[in-house]
């Protein structure tokens, strides 16, 4: 905090990156309330994200939807932070795709959030950077979802 003599003035600190995260975020929020009064279906937004992505990020995005949709179908499409994900009946994120355009980063990334529960010892991974969709990927990432999905 900042005091200029009239006021105390807080700063908050978070990136240019991170506070349009959090205006994307509020608008999935809005749009999510504004689905359930409509009934439309989430996976449109999630389409319409993959979509917008450059072909590479979107073949990938479009690889991991097709392999949730198949492994996983109980999880619910959506965006979360404007990226592709899939959250549980709870309605919590299990696992979501980071484009590497959106955080001008050198990789994409599949994460796994704790609702996936991919506990193995005092440390494990929960994110694995994809530059390409091949079937070693599809593979490993397969395997990974089928973990995350056991009860």
């Amino acid at each position: 905090m900042k005091e200029n003599g009239e006021q105390m003035v807080e700063q908050s600190g978070f990136s240019d990156f991170e506070k349009q995260a959090m205006k994307e975020r509020a608008a999935e929020l809005r749009r999510e309330q504004a689905n359930k009064r409509s009934k439309k279906n989430p996976e449109a937004d999630l389409l319409e994200k993959i979509a917008e992505m450059p072909d590479d990020e979107a073949f990938i995005a479009a690889k991991l939807h097709d392999l949730v949709r198949e492994i996983a179908p109980e999880l619910q499409p959506k965006t979360w932070y404007s990226m592709p994900a899939y959250a549980n009946a709870d309605g919590k994120v299990v696992l979501f795709f980071q484009p590497a355009t959106k955080f001008q980063s050198r990789y994409n990334t599949i994460g796994f959030n704790d609702a996936a529960q991919l506990d193995g010892g005092a440390m494990w991974p929960t994110s694995f950077a994809v530059t390409a969709w091949q079937e070693d990927v599809a593979n490993q990432v397969s395997t990974l979802i089928k973990r995350a999905m056991k009860k």
